[in-house]
């Protein structure tokens, strides 16, 4: 496992995350998921795994709020991407 890699995966969906929580047209409620997302991706590096999938968890459940802009619904699907790709990465 290329640590190095996962944390610039890391901090590339980090900065997705930041860009969707500065934008006032996204509702509150999914910057408050993507607030929390990020506070578990910061956690702990022994939980790396377990951090992304409740991430990954947290991006999913708002994926399908009505209320969400379409460019904030791709750039959600591409955090979900981002974050599977480095659960994977922790599985190998």
């Amino acid at each position: 496992m290329n640590v190095a890699g996962l944390k610039e995966q890391i901090e590339c969906a980090i900065e997705l995350l930041d860009s969707i929580m500065d934008d006032t047209t996204v509702p509150r409620n999914i910057r408050k998921a993507c607030e929390d997302a990020k506070l578990k991706m910061s956690g702990p590096e022994q939980d790396i795994s377990v951090n992304v999938s409740t991430a990954i968890y947290l991006m999913e459940d708002i994926s399908n709020d009505i209320n969400m802009p379409a460019h904030t619904r791709t750039e959600i699907w591409t955090i979900i991407s981002e974050l599977e790709a480095i659960r994977e990465k922790c599985k190998g």
